[in-house]
């Protein structure tokens, strides 16, 4: 099964098609800004859950914020368990820092 994957920005999401269907099988909603982009929700069809439809969405979304010099804060479950098991795309996380006083 082929995953296609755009940016649908218009939508504020990234869409997956299987080739030869023209139904969405999966988005990836996100909140993009110059500096970050935050991934707040994914979702899969039944039709297509346990097919790579998500790692196809996850990894299109990080490759492409990669390319645009973005951080990454992935509020999304999906999306952050999804990195935690990909320790290549772990440097695109935003880390907040916290200020220790003295």
């Amino acid at each position: 099964m082929v995953v296609n994957v755009k940016d649908a920005p218009e939508a504020k999401r990234y869409e997956a098609r299987v080739e030869g269907e023209s139904e969405v099988a999966g988005f990836a909603q996100y909140i993009r800004t110059q500096e970050l982009i935050a991934f707040v929700h994914t979702e899969v069809s039944p039709k297509y859950e346990g097919r790579g439809v998500g790692a196809a969405l996850a990894r299109a979304g990080l490759d492409e914020a990669r390319a645009a010099n973005l951080l990454v804060l992935p509020t999304c479950p999906f999306f952050a368990g999804w990195i935690a098991r990909h320790p290549e795309y772990q440097d695109l996380v935003y880390q907040s820092r916290s200020r220790v006083s003295d």
